[in-house]
């Protein structure tokens, strides 16, 4: 179960800051995708630091603070819940897949975190 948690908390954690990277810069494919589910250029640097506070907070979980490790699993849960729906609601199917193992991920982390 160790191995596991661990394995699947440092996937989900250097994905998702991969992914915050891509925001930051912002990445053509970021702009592209951003725009076609409208979510404005604005917002890309504020959803960029949620999502690479929620890597940090994953980190820090493995480190041994436990409690923010769960509550960025968490976090990050309840952001990818939001990118699918936002996904769902401008009807942008083709590429559902990504929030969608994110999300999957972060649960993953979730619950390997909350078992422990």
């Amino acid at each position: 179960m160790h191995a596991a948690w661990l394995v699947i908390t440092l996937a989900t954690a250097s994905l998702t800051a991969a992914i915050a990277v891509a925001d930051f810069i912002p990445a053509g494919f970021v702009l592209a995708n951003s725009a076609e589910v409208g979510v404005p250029r604005s917002w890309l640097p504020a959803l960029g630091a949620a999502k690479m506070a929620g890597a940090a907070g994953l980190v820090a979980g493995l480190l041994g603070l436990r409690v923010l490790g769960a509550a960025a699993a968490l976090g990050l849960v309840l952001f990818f819940i939001g990118a699918v729906v936002t996904h769902l609601r401008a009807r942008v199917f083709y590429n559902i897949a990504f929030p969608g193992a994110y999300l999957c991920l972060s649960a993953a982390s979730l619950a390997l975190t909350a078992a422990r």
